[in-house]
C-alpha cells in the first residue's frame, strides 16, 4: 500500500540559485546532490524533523513550470513567528499571514517565481 509522498517536484532555472536558497533561506538539508543528464543534477532536499523530500530537478517537458504556482503547502507551528523568521533572511512573501477560522497561513515565493503556502493546520 501507498505510505507516504517521497518527495515533490519543484522545476527551477538554475539549480545552485535555487540550492542556496532553500538550504540557506528556509534551512532544507541536501541529501542528495548529483550529476543526472548532460546538464542537470539531481537535488534532494529534506526539511529538518520531518521525512517529506524536495527535489530541485526540471525536466525539459516540465520547463513552462518555472515560475508558477507550486500546489505544495508547508506546515509550520507558528506561522507568524516562521514568516517572521523567513522574511528576515530575505524570503519574499507575496501574502502576509492571514488567520481564518481552519487555521493560519501566508504565501512565498522562491527565486524563480514559484509560491507556497505556509499554513498552520
Amino acid at each position: 500500500m501507498i505510505k507516504a509522498i517521497k518527495f515533490a517536484s519543484v522545476p527551477v532555472s538554475d539549480q545552485n540559485r535555487a540550492l542556496a536558497f532553500y538550504t540557506g533561506q528556509l534551512g532544507f538539508i541536501v541529501l542528495t546532490d548529483q550529476p543526472f543528464g548532460p546538464e542537470q543534477r539531481w537535488i534532494e532536499l529534506r526539511i529538518p524533523g520531518a521525512e517529506t523530500r524536495l527535489v530541485l530537478f526540471t525536466p525539459e517537458a516540465h520547463a513552462d513550470r518555472v515560475g508558477t504556482p507550486s500546489h505544495v503547502t508547508f506546515l509550520a507551528d507558528d506561522v507568524q513567528r516562521t514568516y517572521q523568521e523567513l522574511a528576515a533572511r530575505g524570503v519574499e512573501f507575496t501574502e502576509p499571514p492571514q488567520h481564518t477560522e481552519w487555521g493560519s497561513f501566508a504565501i512565498f515565493r522562491d527565486p524563480d517565481g514559484n509560491s507556497f503556502v505556509l499554513s498552520s493546520k
